[in-house]
């Protein structure tokens, strides 16, 4: 029996020796996976009474059959499926191109909403950064804090989402108990399911007392009493079905809260707090709202390495890494106080790896890199070259960054996150440091 992995090389192959006219005739042809990983063709509808048409799909389908078996592929006469839109089927799962078919396209049916196969663009307005991270423990969402305060002091208005819903973090540390909204980004999320999310719309958002000459608005993931949490917690990932059919994702929904939330405080940045991993509200977080800058945290070890390599070689294989690459920055995180440089030394060659092979342009010898996106190896300028995050024995254990924040200098802040918070501040055009 062929593996998971062998069918898409399998499918690829099959197409490869049907390239002709006849394949051309198809037009756009999906390969749909479905949840077991058994592969069927869905073509267009008006093709149905195009004899000429509907036999170079059962060859194809065939030819897939004869490659993977029962087991990976329906035989021919289950095959085939005739839809009127081929486009709305595409929007309904995860997509990617098949090699360098131009017009065929493996659908991807998960078990989960979640995708990393489709960047969404930019969003307009408040730049938006996403702190991520493959393992957890790394520091990110007291950075995340040290950043909201760094820039409130400049004068800006930040709103903090703390979308790490399944270990919910940052809005505890930066918002006093007596502090947090009633509700969160999970009550919104149920609550819109049914049409009433602007019953808790106005009743999300809290002001920190951190906040000094600017302004810090914190959406939790739940409000101070988080209720039945773990009820509301199973409902979140639903997608909302409207009274004419149509579907709306979660990630859809949560996209929608985002720009609702940002016309209604106009905040001059957004800083993201995203589940760390690869599941779905990761891959929302770091692909479905329109980042500026997604914020890689990691600490050198193979851990951090191989998680990431997967990630990257999926973005390659979708082809969409061109999309996603240009808002990528690694953060060294919690560097260690001893042997700091060679550690930092060793991360940066890490991450230098991952990036030539799966995210920058190849450059043959010889050849210029003048148009090609394409970094040496000590180039500080470079998405690999990791900003540091020191680790300090004053923010590794605490409880709560409120009170530990209304304390601090910003020399010390600087010290420890400056390389983050500057980078931030110069990638995004915020203005200058005070």
């Amino acid at each position: 029996m062929k593996t998971f992995d062998q069918i898409v090389p399998e499918v690829q192959a099959a197409f490869d020796a049907a390239r002709g006219p006849g394949l051309d005739a198809l037009g756009d042809v999906l390969v749909n996976r479905d949840l077991n990983g058994r592969v069927r063709l869905i073509v267009d509808a008006s093709l149905r009474n195009d004899e000429a048409a509907m036999a170079t799909a059962s060859a194809i389908a065939h030819d897939i059959h004869e490659r993977l078996g029962d087991e990976r592929a329906y035989p021919v006469s289950r095959a085939i499926l005739p839809e009127v839109d081929i486009e709305r089927v595409k929007q309904d799962a995860p997509v990617f191109p098949l090699g360098e078919h131009k017009r065929v396209w493996v659908i991807d049916r998960l078990a989960t909403e979640g995708s990393w196969s489709t960047i969404t663009a930019e969003a307009g307005g408040a730049r938006r950064v996403v702190f991520y991270s493959i393992k957890g423990g790394v520091g990110r969402s007291t950075a995340l804090a040290a950043t909201a305060w760094r820039i409130g002091q400049m004068g800006k208005r930040v709103l903090v989402l703390d979308l790490d819903l399944e270990s919910p973090g940052v809005s505890t540390t930066i918002l006093p108990e007596d502090k947090r909204p009633p509700f969160g980004i999970t009550d919104w999320l149920v609550e819109d399911l049914v049409g009433n999310g602007a019953t808790v719309f106005e009743a999300m958002v809290a002001t920190s007392d951190l906040s000094h000459d600017g302004e810090i608005l914190v959406v939790p993931a739940h409000g101070a009493d988080p209720g039945e949490y773990v009820s509301k917690l199973g409902r979140v990932w639903m997608p909302k079905m409207a009274a004419n059919g149509d579907r709306e994702s979660w990630s859809r929904r949560l996209q929608r809260l985002i720009n609702a939330l940002e016309e209604r405080w106009r905040p001059d940045i957004i800083l993201i707090d995203s589940r760390a991993g690869i599941d779905e509200v990761a891959s929302s977080c770091v692909t479905d709202l329109g980042a500026h800058l997604v914020l890689l945290f990691a600490l050198e070890g193979s851990q951090t390495w191989t998680g990431y390599h997967i990630l990257f070689k999926h973005w390659l294989q979708a082809q969409v890494s061109k999309a996603v690459r240009e808002r990528l920055q690694v953060v060294a995180a919690l560097t260690p106080e001893t042997d700091r440089v060679d550690y930092l030394d060793g991360l940066r060659d890490s991450a230098y790896n991952i990036f030539a092979s799966s995210l920058y342009d190849d450059v043959p010898a010889g050849a210029t890199a003048e148009n090609a996106w394409h970094f040496e190896a000590a180039d500080d300028s470079a998405p690999h070259a990791p900003w540091e995050v020191k680790w300090h024995r004053g923010f590794a254990a605490l409880r709560s960054l409120h009170g530990r924040m209304t304390e601090v200098d910003e020399t010390e802040v600087e010290n420890i996150f400056g390389p983050v918070v500057n980078g931030i501040v110069e990638m995004l055009g915020l203005g200058g440091t005070q």
